[in-house]
């Protein structure tokens, strides 16, 4: 396809997408990021869209030390990569995991409820029970002692919800006795590399232990950004249309 080709609407999100992979994977800092998508979107032809993720393999795609190399041209280049492929799109696991002693290593509520958010430090074994209470535990900003983590979790007519980071390895092994213990969705999708691996078990007897995915706030203004800014690209285009 020639160069001067004028680009769809459609082209544009597929190399936007292909950024974002290449972000989860640490293979771009956020600045970068943010440049290039910006240059994404402004694109009018294939020939400007290209040099946007020419450097950038295929999404999953592992390279070796030599390749890595070749790809950036330089030795320190291979080198800033192994860094990058460590930091993950919030600040990097790398920085996150066994870095400090637990904070916290167990919860527990009777008729009442507990709640570990924001950012703490989850033991290589945390403990909740709750009976006739209930639990809240969200992993998106939280560090970990260890990068094997057991979170066990016992619900006995309450309730323990479990909110984890899009790029956490996650496997549930948990069940439920006239109740539920599971997850929301595919929670083992996306695995950044680097990132700890995190075992959810127990039992829940007439009670629920729910496992969640959701977007770090820090990523949920980014995504807000992001549209706010494509909205405003389709405006000029439109008026620029229009105008012609």
């Amino acid at each position: 396809m020639r160069s001067e080709t004028r680009a769809s609407d459609a082209e544009r999100e597929q190399v936007a997408e292909r950024l974002r992979e290449a972000l989860a994977e640490g293979r771009l800092d956020m600045v970068e990021f943010d440049e290039r998508l910006e240059a994404t979107f402004k694109a009018r032809t294939h020939g400007e869209l290209v040099p946007l993720v020419r450097d950038l393999p295929e999404p999953g795609t592992l390279l070796t030390p030599g390749a890595a190399v070749a790809a950036s041209g330089a030795a320190s280049g291979a080198a800033s990569g192994a860094a990058v492929s460590e930091r993950g799109a919030d600040g990097g696991w790398a920085d996150r995991v066994g870095q400090g002693p637990a904070t916290s290593k167990g919860a527990f509520a009777f008729w009442s409820g507990f709640r570990r958010r924001g950012r703490w430090t989850v033991g290589r074994m945390f403990t909740a029970a709750v009976f006739q209470a209930g639990g809240e535990i969200d992993l998106r900003e939280a560090s970990f002692e260890g990068r094997e983590v057991v979170i066990r979790c016992f619900a006995l007519m309450g309730g323990v919800h479990v909110t984890v980071p899009h790029d956490l390895d996650v496997e549930v092994r948990g069940f439920g006795l006239m109740g539920g213990f599971g997850e929301a969705g595919d929670v083992r999708s996306e695995v950044a590399p680097g990132a700890p691996r995190v075992v959810i078990t127990g039992f829940a007897l007439m009670g629920g232990v729910g496992v969640e995915r959701k977007l770090r706030e820090s990523e949920k203004r980014r995504l807000k950004e992001e549209r706010k800014r494509l909205k405003l690209e389709k405006k000029a285009d439109r008026e620029e249309r229009r105008d012609a």
